[in-house]
C-alpha cells in the first residue's frame, strides 16, 4: 500500500479483501487431490443438466445429496403402484 503506483495499490486491495480464501486454499493444500474434485464437479453437472425438468430447485438439490452422497432414495407422498 506504499507504492504511489495505483495499480500496486489495487492489488493490495484485492489481496486483502480476499485473505480468508487465500490462506484457505493453502491450509487445504494437499488435503484433497485435484483429481477428486474434478470429478465431483463433473458428477454435479452431469445431474445438473439431467434434472432440467425439475419445476423446483429442492428437486435439483435432491438429486445432487442423493447421487453424489449416495443417500437412500427419500419417500415420496406420491404412491405409483
Amino acid at each position: 500500500m506504499r507504492s504511489r503506483l495505483e495499480p500496486m495499490q489495487k492489488m493490495a486491495r484485492m489481496l486483502r479483501a480476499h485473505e480468508p480464501l487465500l490462506m484457505n486454499w493453502f491450509r487445504a493444500r494437499g488435503e484433497l487431490p485435484s483429481a477428486a474434485v474434478e470429478g465431483l464437479n463433473n458428477k454435479c453437472r452431469v445431474v445438473t443438466r439431467r434434472s432440467y425438468g425439475f419445476r423446483t430447485y429442492k428437486g435439483i438439490e435432491l438429486a445432487l445429496y442423493q447421487t453424489l452422497g449416495r443417500l437412500p432414495e427419500p419417500e415420496s407422498t406420491h404412491r405409483f403402484c
